[in-house]
C-alpha cells in the first residue's frame, strides 16, 4: 500500500513541474496594426538635362538606342558612341503617370565613369 506522505509528495511535484510548463493552449497574439507602406514615388536625384524627359524626347535627341530593356515598372535605354555610354533609367514619377527619364550613367569604354552632360553632347545627333 502506497503511503499517503508519498502520494502527497508525488502529487505536489506534479503540480509544481506542470506549473512550469506554462499553459497547455497558447495564446493566439493580437496582430499588430502597420501603417500600409509610403507609396511610391520616384523623385529625380541627379542635375542633367536628360532627367524629366520621356522615353521619346530622349529617342528625339539620339535616335534609336543600342538596348531597350524594361524590367518591373522601369526601362532602360542605353546609347553607346566611341567616347562613351549612356544608360537612361525611366520609372512614372507617381501611379498612372507617363515614365520618365530619372536617373543616368555614363561611362568611357573601358568603364569608368563619365561625367553624364558631356557623354550625352558627344552623342546628340
Amino acid at each position: 500500500m502506497i503511503d499517503n506522505r508519498r502520494l502527497g509528495a508525488v502529487a505536489m511535484l506534479g503540480l509544481t513541474l506542470g506549473a512550469c510548463a506554462g499553459p497547455a493552449i497558447p495564446r493566439a497574439t493580437p496582430p499588430r496594426a502597420t501603417a500600409p507602406p509610403p507609396p511610391t514615388v520616384v523623385r529625380p536625384v541627379q542635375n542633367n538635362v536628360l532627367i524629366g524627359n520621356s522615353a521619346d524626347a530622349i529617342g528625339r535627341m539620339f535616335g534609336k538606342p543600342r538596348l531597350d530593356v524594361t524590367e518591373g515598372a522601369g526601362r532602360k535605354l542605353q546609347y553607346a558612341g566611341s567616347n562613351c555610354t549612356l544608360d537612361v533609367y525611366f520609372y512614372a514619377p507617381r501611379a498612372g503617370a507617363d515614365p520618365v527619364a530619372t536617373h543616368v550613367d555614363a561611362r568611357t569604354s573601358d568603364g569608368r565613369n563619365a561625367e553624364v552632360n558631356s557623354c550625352a553632347q558627344s552623342l546628340r545627333r
